[in-house]
């Protein structure tokens, strides 16, 4: 069978699901055999996340498959995915002396088309932990009990139930709620717990559509058209103008505007020094600002793999935290380059 293409653009909305592949040695329920696992997996979501600069709006991390809802300003989910996962494998693989894919296929993703079905799906997905094995048979009052003290999700930081994840942009779904602000956590809160008693048949029957999007039938045909463009020519789908559009900048300008606010040449970039930062702001700013992958960065300032990108990027918060001076030149990159980003919007 065919592999799908994966249908982006800059705005794009996705439900990505993975699930761990069937093996001999290893249940099916095992994607996660222990918190250790799933601590690693959000460590490496949170450095996607700010790398690839992408919008999270919620994950839950199950038994044997997790669910995230994000959306791309750079048109770059299967670049973020594919980081992901790859640097999960490593490490489950390692640590669990096993080899070979991990994942039940290619992950699975479906782009989302407006407000109301994208708010629907973050109760259907928040409601994973009380629908599946066991705990789906028990009394509704059991299950929401248990839903709210389910502590591998978004929920609780929804509801207000702990603090909220750095690296989750609560705002577009609690802004969806009505009345004050401060009550937004508390009707969220309803709007998902109704579901636990009785399934959205009408969103379910959405989910069955389409295995490319959710949404209404102009939504479906607007990325059905864009797939079919995909298969007869591998082209690019076409710029969508659609909630947060970010084009890449060049990578010569962003090694540019690093090198003069560090006051290096973009050579410096290219040498290795020991204990220097230099190769890790670098790499941060190409991925985060140039829309490049660990190892078109490394290309870039000539390291050769984009394992030793991933950590350079990876100790570089340890640098920012012992280096007042270099956080302020962070800072002050990033806001050059966001201008610049903006204003390459505007002339388009």
């Amino acid at each position: 069978m065919a592999r799908l293409l994966r249908v982006e653009y800059p705005g794009a909305i996705y439900h990505v699901t993975c699930r761990m592949i069937g093996d001999r040695r290893f249940d099916r329920s095992r994607l996660f055999v222990d918190d250790n696992d799933r601590e690693r997996l959000l460590d490496r979501l949170v450095d996607r996340v700010d790398q690839y600069n992408i919008r999270l709006y919620l994950f839950v991390l199950l038994s044997n498959h997790f669910h995230l809802v994000f959306e791309t300003p750079q048109g770059n989910c299967s670049k973020f995915m594919h980081s992901l996962l790859t640097a999960y494998t490593v490490y489950y693989n390692r640590r669990h002396r096993r080899h070979g894919h991990l994942l039940d296929g290619r992950f699975k993703a479906r782009l989302v088309g407006g407000d109301d079905y994208l708010l629907k799906l973050t109760r259907y997905v928040h409601l994973n932990p009380v629908k599946v094995g066991s705990i789906k048979k028990k009394p509704v009052r059991e299950r929401i009990q248990y839903l709210r003290k389910y502590r591998w999700s978004s929920y609780q930081s929804y509801t207000g139930r702990c603090r909220p994840f750095d690296f989750v942009e609560y705002g577009p779904i609690l802004a969806q709620m009505k009345g004050r602000r401060r009550d937004w956590s508390k009707r969220y809160q309803q709007f998902v717990e109704a579901g636990v008693a009785e399934d959205d048949e009408e969103f379910k029957e959405a989910l069955r559509e389409s295995p490319r999007s959710i949404g209404d039938d102009e939504f479906r045909a607007f990325v059905d058209e864009l797939y079919q463009k995909l298969l007869e020519d591998r082209g690019t789908p076409e710029d969508v103008a659609f909630r947060h559009i970010i084009e890449p900048l060049p990578a010569d300008d962003v090694l540019g505007t690093t090198a003069q606010v560090l006051g290096v040449g973009i050579d410096a970039f290219r040498e290795r020094r020991r204990n220097s930062a230099l190769r890790a702001v670098a790499g941060r700013m190409l991925i985060r600002f140039g829309g490049l992958t660990q190892r078109e960065a490394a290309q870039c300032v000539k390291m050769g793999t984009g394992g030793a990108m991933s950590a350079q990027v990876r100790r570089l918060p340890l640098l920012l935290s012992k280096d007042k001076r270099l956080r302020e030149c962070l800072a002050k990159i990033e806001n050059r380059l966001e201008q610049k980003r903006t204003g390459r919007k505007r002339r388009r």
